[in-house]
């Protein structure tokens, strides 16, 4: 079947599942193959975290991180966000750190992710490893953030608290605890981290140059795109990121999307990326799909 499709966006498989099916479809088909609950988190994730970290001014390279949840979005954020630049990231899960040699509560993508995260080894609890980190990013469960646990990071720390539709913590908790930032997965907040914002404009830039695969150079260049819709003069810990319907984003990404993959060499046709631009704004404000 895969002959007669541009792409497949997979849809809610759980971890771990979701990897391994991943995984054998990629190898099975020559089109691009994305899990959006995935790749399409871990991408605005990216993004929103680029310009918190400009507010506090460090780079995603010396900043500690903690992951609160191990699941598909967990593990894809982790992924993002190690193949974009970080190099210390701690992944938690309902028992605490997960490391290396950890004995218990472990799966196999886990005991991967464990050779890559959390180097030195620390266990315990969430709040135990928590303490002087510059980032917290939850896609858990509601209340398993505290303001004590925020009072104990870094100073100005970030906090993505994701869960829906009851995030980690409140985001006036988080801020009367000293957060600098606080992006959430809601709408009726502030700094919604929402795949809406990627997906449109991944597929978009795919599709127009016929790629056979969406890679991690596509993912980080749609980051980096989402990021750069918010001005350096807009730019406030109250805005982070683009609305969700801000349909200035797709056309911007669709582009990026493009061109990073015609550098990356997936894609099998070349196509102008302000053509492809134009086009997608066209399609959104219009209801004309061209020809690009």
């Amino acid at each position: 079947m895969a002959p007669t499709f541009g792409g497949v966006n997979l849809e809610d498989i759980a971890a771990p599942r979701c990897f391994a099916i991943e995984a054998k479809l990629k190898k099975a088909v020559d089109i691009p193959v994305f899990h959006d609950d995935q790749h399409g988190t871990a991408v605005v994730v990216l993004a929103g975290l680029l310009n918190a970290l400009k507010l506090v001014g460090k780079s995603l390279k010396e900043v500690k991180i903690v992951m609160n949840g191990s699941g598909a979005a967990g593990i894809a954020v982790t992924k993002m966000l190690m193949s974009a630049g970080a190099q210390d990231v701690i992944l938690c899960d309902t028992q605490g750190a997960i490391y290396e040699g950890r004995p218990k509560g472990m799966n196999w993508i886990k005991d991967e992710m464990a050779l890559v995260t959390n180097r030195q080894k620390l266990s315990g609890s969430l709040a135990d490893v928590l303490p002087g980190r510059d980032v917290f990013i939850g896609v858990s469960a509601p209340g398993s953030l505290t303001q004590d646990m925020i009072r104990s990071m870094a100073p100005d720390p970030i906090i993505f608290a994701l869960a829906n539709p009851i995030p980690e913590i409140m985001p006036d908790e988080a801020i009367a605890a000293g957060a600098k930032v606080i992006a959430t997965g809601r709408s009726d907040f502030n700094n919604q981290v929402n795949n809406s914002l990627a997906f449109p404009g991944i597929f978009r830039g795919a599709l127009d140059v016929r790629a056979s695969d969406i890679n991690e150079a596509m993912k980080i260049a749609a980051a980096q795109a989402i990021a750069s819709m918010v001005q350096e003069s807009e730019l406030e810990p109250e805005y982070i990121i683009p609305n969700g319907m801000d349909f200035r984003v797709p056309p911007v990404v669709a582009a990026a999307v493009a061109q990073a993959a015609m550098d990356s060499g997936v894609a099998r046709r070349p196509v102008d990326p302000e053509r492809i631009a134009e086009s997608t704004r066209r399609f959104i404000y219009e209801g004309v799909l061209d020809q690009v």
